[in-house]
């Protein structure tokens, strides 16, 4: 979890109104396993395949502008990152289709 989600998840939790919310909580339980790619024809690129329990998976990824600034634990936490903001749109639909199904 990085400290940037953490404090979203915070702001979030401190304005919510009701119990139906995704939290990080939540989305982390449901990760099954993360796997950090750093191609061979772009090794200052970093993916984080990222594998939920129910078989769904994202890859997010970062890379600097300057192959030499690479730095491969930010590379991994940022591409972790990204792949987790897209899970959060999902498990905000899924959330939504719960709440009017």
């Amino acid at each position: 979890m990085t400290d940037n989600m953490k404090n979203w998840d915070d702001e979030a939790a401190a304005v919510q109104k009701t119990p139906n919310r995704v939290t990080l909580e939540y989305m982390e339980s449901r990760i099954a396993g993360i796997e950090y790619v750093n191609p061979e024809s772009v090794p200052q690129m970093t993916l984080a395949i990222i594998t939920m329990k129910n078989g769904f998976a994202v890859v997010g990824k970062s890379a600097p502008a300057d192959p030499n600034n690479f730095n491969a634990e930010l590379g991994k936490k940022f591409a972790r990152e990204d792949g987790m903001r897209q899970l959060w749109g999902f498990e905000g639909y899924a959330l939504c289709e719960r709440l009017r199904g």
